[in-house]
């Protein structure tokens, strides 16, 4: 049975999801693991294919969700998804980094997407 805290992140990939369709994002695979870490949502838009690093919160008293996602999980969510595009044989593909950061409100949501996020 997951955990309060895997029930909150679990529905704010799903919203993830939907949006990401709504938005012409063919979803590819969701937590895909690998022995370097995990990609939440591994997508594709034209002929790129997009890792997504999805945080959702209940609120934002602790900073948003973005500002958790720190140089080194951006590494470990590069490592994943390089694993990814070898093991399908996906070369000369080109890919990117994007993060959707959820707050969930009393009966709805709000999504921001940062897209083409880089190593600082």
């Amino acid at each position: 049975m997951p955990s309060p805290t895997q029930r909150v992140g679990n529905y704010g990939e799903f919203i993830a999801c939907y949006y990401l369709r709504r938005n012409n994002y063919k979803i590819l695979k969701r937590n895909y693991h690998s022995r370097f870490g995990e990609v939440d949502i591994i997508a594709k838009i034209n002929s790129e294919i997009i890792f997504i690093e999805v945080k959702t919160r209940k609120n934002n008293y602790y900073g948003y969700g973005v500002e958790s996602v720190s140089k080194k999980k951006l590494k470990k969510i590069i490592l994943a998804g390089q694993n990814y595009i070898i093991k399908n044989k996906l070369n000369f593909v080109s890919f990117r980094v994007e993060v959707i950061d959820i707050v969930l409100l009393k009966k709805s949501y709000r999504l921001r997407h940062y897209k083409d996020v880089e190593l600082r």
